[in-house]
């Protein structure tokens, strides 16, 4: 039966190539298209009115008319949207929103997902993925086993029965056609539990005896999930393979893989392993990895959304000029601007990215907007932490499991810095050359940050401390984010998370 399956899926994903080939190939007019359609659908809605989408006939009138917004300044027509209200943002009832903290904010945010966003952006993204491995390994046999995917929860809305909401993963798995059901592991029984303690040996219990061949998730969970099954049979020789002989794929996204690349390669111990990243959010699903041999990612262009770009050295401005595909340029960051087919209007996500290729149009991302450190003009974004960390890894042997770090702010006469927060799978032997390669490896790739820790004058050496194993699980316990899409902030400009942390290992609760 698996067999069939695998061969319908095979015929079905390849036909997406084309599209995606001819998106590459006429990227400005993709996007004009999207724009068109999307400035039709919201002609209607509360917020069209509001903003005069009748009277909108170019982009420069969509700029001069519709603001830049945050989650904050959209907040009171989501709202009206949740509580059941009809074309408020969108045609029709939203009856799923996604649950998301971000990374940025510990408020809750409520993120509509319309059935249009879900079918030609969500979805889609995961069946191009497919379709470009399948295209470029057609001896694959992904489809003969089970593809495991770890998420979320969901819950009703207590005021609109008719309305549910929760991580992004368990709304795309409560929506999943019947069909994929034959196809992937554990039952929505499991997948959907709302307790990541329970659910994480639920899912172990179920999923060791499966033929599973590819995986999806976040990293982090992906990880936890792994050790579990490691513990339930009592394996001492930690090889994934032993355990699923058949695994080819892992499909990633929510954090950077680039901390965890080498440790995975311990655990699956195979040539033939391929990993894709992609670039996915409640918002939306914006990219893909298309090419193995490269870390960039390809900006889907047809997925119902239409990019702008604000460099990030005018985020500051009243009102910033943003830049469409056409208008930027390789290597300088910028802040992404998002309209969407899940109803959100020139939305500032939060992220930063940076072109690495244009034609076809290739990212990476680089951080968030409110997820740095400046307190001394060294722009410390999350791409320079994370190759820091990489390669800090990789000289010293160490791997690393989770990270957080904050500034150390003047005190008198003492100077600033970076303090640290390293939970290590595996810690160096030395921890004090893990952080001078950490601190050279900033200086390469941060000219800023190479500046001021020039002669010690201005930050002094990173400061690191070793975490206990589990710290990282237990506060995000603590703060109601455990499992599913929930990641561990990696850089604050304020020292509130790095101080809870430490309070918490400090009274060992």
């Amino acid at each position: 039966m698996l067999l069939l399956v695998h061969k319908i899926a095979h015929w079905i994903l390849r036909r997406r190539i084309e599209y995606i080939e001819n998106f590459v190939l006429n990227p400005a007019e993709t996007q004009h298209r999207v724009f068109r359609h999307l400035l039709e659908k919201g002609r209607d809605t509360v917020f069209g009115n509001t903003y005069g989408f009748p009277h909108i006939q170019s982009l420069e009138d969509f700029r001069k008319e519709v603001p830049i917004s945050t989650y904050e300044q959209l907040f009171p027509y989501i709202d009206r949207a949740f509580k059941g209200e009809s074309n408020i943002l969108w045609p029709g009832k939203v009856h799923w929103f996604s649950k998301s903290s971000g990374t940025t904010n510990d408020k809750s945010k409520f993120i509509p997902l319309t059935q249009e966003s879900l079918d030609d952006c969500h979805y889609r993204l995961g069946q191009d993925m497919l379709a470009i491995y399948l295209n470029n390994k057609p001896e694959s046999k992904l489809f003969t086993g089970k593809s495991l995917s770890i998420g979320g929860s969901l819950s009703e809305n207590p005021n609109n029965r008719s309305i549910h909401f929760g991580d992004v993963s368990a709304v795309l798995t409560e929506n999943l056609p019947r069909f994929y059901e034959l196809v992937r592991t554990p039952g929505k029984n499991i997948a959907l539990m709302s307790s990541w303690e329970e659910k994480v040996v639920a899912m172990a219990r179920e999923v060791m005896h499966e033929d599973v061949t590819s995986l999806v998730g976040v990293p982090t969970w992906t990880q936890v999930l792994i050790y579990k099954i490691f513990e339930l049979l009592e394996m001492k020789d930690h090889n994934l393979l032993e355990v699923w002989p058949n695994l080819e794929l892992f499909l990633h996204g929510g954090v950077s893989f680039d901390p965890y690349r080498e440790h995975f390669k311990t655990l699956i111990p195979s040539d033939q392993m391929t990993y894709m990243d992609c670039y996915n959010a409640s918002e939306g699903f914006f990219a893909l990895q298309d090419d193995s041999s490269r870390h960039d990612l390809l900006l889907m262009l047809d997925y119902g959304i239409f990019f702008e770009f604000i460099p990030v050295e005018h985020l500051d401005e009243d009102h910033p000029k943003t830049y469409t595909i056409e208008e930027v340029e390789t290597n300088r960051n910028y802040a992404m601007v998002i309209t969407t087919n899940g109803g959100l209007w020139r939305y500032m996500i939060g992220d930063t990215v940076m072109f690495t290729s244009l034609y076809p149009f290739r990212i990476k991302i680089t951080g968030r907007t409110k997820h740095f450190i400046n307190a001394f003009g060294e722009e410390l974004m999350v791409d320079n932490a994370e190759k820091a960390i990489s390669e800090a890894c990789l000289v010293t042997g160490a791997r690393v499991e989770n990270y957080t770090a904050a500034p150390i702010f003047f005190d008198g006469g003492s100077r600033g810095g970076h303090e640290w927060l390293i939970e290590f799978e595996k810690t160096p032997e030395d921890i004090g050359r893990f952080g001078e390669v950490l601190d050279e490896m900033l200086k390469t790739v941060n000219s800023d940050y190479e500046a001021k820790r020039k002669g010690n004058l201005a930050l002094g050496p990173p400061v690191i401390h070793a975490l206990p194993s589990g710290s990282f699980i237990r506060w995000m316990k603590k703060r109601g984010k455990l499992g599913g899409q929930h990641k561990v902030p990696r850089l604050a400009n304020n020292r509130d998370y790095l101080e809870d942390i430490l309070k918490m290992v400090a009274v060992g609760s």
